[in-house]
C-alpha cells in the first residue's frame, strides 16, 4: 500500500470519529498532514474539498448528523462485523478473532470501542504489515465501506469523505465476495419484541 493510500486511510479514520471540539481545533493539523503526506496535487485537492464541508458545520449540527447517519441506521453503522454478519451469534466469535489478529500484529486498543470499529480499523490498516491476513481484512473493510455508501444519500456531507476510500484506496468488492457475505448476514428479528427499541 502506498504512503498516499495510508494517509487517506488516516484522514477518513479521523473524519469518521464522533465529532467533538478537538475535531475543529485540529483542523489545521489535519490539512498540514494532508499536504505533507499526499504528494499528488490533484488527490490532495480532492481530499480537502471532500472533507472541508464537515468543518464548516457547527459542532451541534455535525454531532446530530453523525448520530443520524451512523448510529441510527443499521446499513450505515460503523462496525465491520455488523455489516458482515448482522444479528448473527457468530458476530461474537468474529470479534474475538479480529481482536486476536490485531494483538498478534503488536497493536493494542485505545478507547472503549469494539475491535471491529471501522475508524479504528482504517487507521490500523494504514500501519499494518503487508501480509495476506491484513490484505484479507482490507477486503472486508472495503465491503463494509461499499455497503455504507450504497445506503448513504450522496447529499449527506459524510458521503464525499467516505467515498475517498473507494476512489483512492480500496478496490470494489466482487459480486462473488458480496454474495458470500450477504449469505452470512442475519437480520435482527424485531417482530417478537414486546416494546420498541430505545436509542441513546
Amino acid at each position: 500500500m502506498t504512503d498516499e493510500k495510508k494517509a487517506i486511510l488516516v484522514v477518513v479514520s479521523r473524519i469518521l470519529e464522533y465529532p467533538n471540539k478537538p475535531f475543529f481545533e485540529e483542523r489545521l493539523s489535519m490539512f498540514s498532514f494532508i499536504h505533507e503526506n499526499i504528494s499528488s496535487e490533484d488527490v490532495r485537492k480532492e481530499v480537502i474539498n471532500r472533507i472541508y464541508p464537515l468543518y464548516e458545520m457547527s459542532l451541534k449540527d455535525l454531532q446530530e448528523l453523525f448520530v443520524e447517519t451512523f448510529d441510527y441506521k443499521e446499513k450505515t453503522n460503523l462496525y465491520l462485523t455488523a455489516h458482515e454478519l448482522g444479528d448473527s451469534r457468530k458476530r461474537g466469535i468474529a470479534l474475538i478473532q479480529l481482536q486476536k489478529l490485531i494483538f498478534e500484529a503488536g497493536f493494542d486498543f485505545v478507547g472503549k470501542e469494539l475491535a471491529d470499529y471501522i475508524p479504528m480499523l482504517l487507521e490500523f490498516l494504514a500501519v499494518a504489515p503487508e501480509e495476506e491476513r491484513f490484505f484479507n481484512l482490507s477486503k472486508r473493510v472495503a465491503y463494509a465501506i461499499q455497503r455504507i455508501l450504497n445506503n448513504l444519500s450522496d447529499r449527506n456531507p459524510y458521503f464525499p469523505a467516505v467515498e475517498l476510500l473507494q476512489l483512492f484506496v480500496f478496490e470494489a468488492s466482487g459480486s462473488e465476495e458480496i454474495s458470500k457475505l450477504e449469505y452470512l448476514r442475519e437480520e435482527a428479528d424485531l417482530n417478537e419484541l414486546p416494546f420498541p427499541l430505545m436509542y441513546r
